[in-house]
């Protein structure tokens, strides 16, 4: 038997540049059903911070510290989580720091560090809810909203209903 087809869900949230959390559901329900023993397959999750062009960001100021940071859950939240959460698919931050003698428009690449994005899961990451949540928070550091886009590569597979829908519990 062949490996499934990859396919890719594409989903962008404004999260601002207030320090507070947003987050919007990604609906899987055309790929996930527990219960006709299909769920998803998550290969590789990449992510990109922008402002809404998809140009680079830019900073509110000179000698201006930023920071940004998403997350992608099975289930809904109301703050950024760990990663040892048991809902956590994906997750990652940039750091930015624009030093004094920046000129305008101040970029935000003076300093730049991701934590742990993007993610590819050597065995797939197993997605049994019908949705996944894409959250996130940046700080006004920035000198504009910050729009964070995910890529996620996945498969459809089958497992068991039973599985399927102790997989889902387990990610609930």
């Amino acid at each position: 038997m062949g490996m499934a087809e990859s396919f890719f869900i594409r989903q962008t949230l404004n999260i601002g540049n207030t320090n507070t959390f947003t987050e919007r559901a990604v609906d899987l329900g055309s790929y996930v059903d527990a219960l006709n023993q299909s769920i998803l397959k998550v290969h590789r999750v990449d992510v990109a911070f922008t402002d809404s062009t998809g140009r680079s960001l830019s900073m509110a100021a000179a000698d201006t510290a930023a920071v940004a940071q998403f997350q992608l859950t099975t289930q809904t939240q109301s703050d950024i989580v760990l990663p040892s959460d048991r809902s956590m698919v994906a997750a990652g931050k940039i750091e930015a720091y624009t030093p004094s003698i920046a000129t305008s428009p101040l970029a935000a690449s003076s300093s730049n560090s991701f934590d742990i994005a993007p993610q590819q899961y050597t065995n797939g990451y197993l997605v049994a809810t019908e949705s996944l949540y894409l959250g996130g928070v940046a700080n006004t550091g920035f000198a504009g909203n910050v729009y964070v886009s995910i890529v996620i590569e996945a498969t459809v597979e089958k497992m068991s209903s039973a599985k399927a829908m102790s997989l889902a519990l387990s990610q609930q």
